[in-house]
């Protein structure tokens, strides 16, 4: 019973993550275009999606607390039984595990994509009055 909710977790978790990838490749791309060569744009493109993976599994798939399910509490105890009701529970768990995980890397990425915009930005707002006395001096 406990091998079948390691992998029902974790095919849940891979769905959620999926779904997750799929819902930001587009804002993903938008950035990366604007901030970094094309040739890089694609290798940082597929890496923030094999960590959305990454991260959202390890996040919704919580070995340490599924152990509860194979170790025993107490010396003579049982380990705790699967129900219904705690099956139901765990697969919660799973999917709020894997979108609070992802949730967070996500906001990472986004904060940092934030400070490297607006340093790019004040980086072409210095070239831009240079090349415009530039251009102004040739015609004088």
């Amino acid at each position: 019973m406990f091998i079948t909710l390691l992998v029902i977790n974790f095919a849940i978790a891979l769905g959620v993550c999926y779904i997750i990838a799929k819902l930001f490749r587009k804002p993903i791309d938008g950035i990366l275009q604007r901030l970094v060569a094309e040739e890089l744009y694609t290798a940082w493109s597929k890496y923030i999606t094999f960590a959305i993976y990454v991260v959202g599994i390890s996040g919704g798939v919580r070995i340490w607390d599924l152990e509860k399910y194979i170790t025993q509490k107490t010396e003579g105890g049982t380990p705790l039984e699967l129900t219904t009701d705690r099956w139901v529970l765990e697969i919660y768990r799973t999917v709020i595990g894997t979108m609070q995980s992802n949730a967070w890397m996500l906001l990472l990425f986004f904060i940092f994509a934030l400070i490297a915009f607006v340093i790019v930005k004040g980086l072409e707002l210095r070239k831009q009055p240079a090349a415009l006395k530039e251009s102004t001096k040739g015609k004088k």
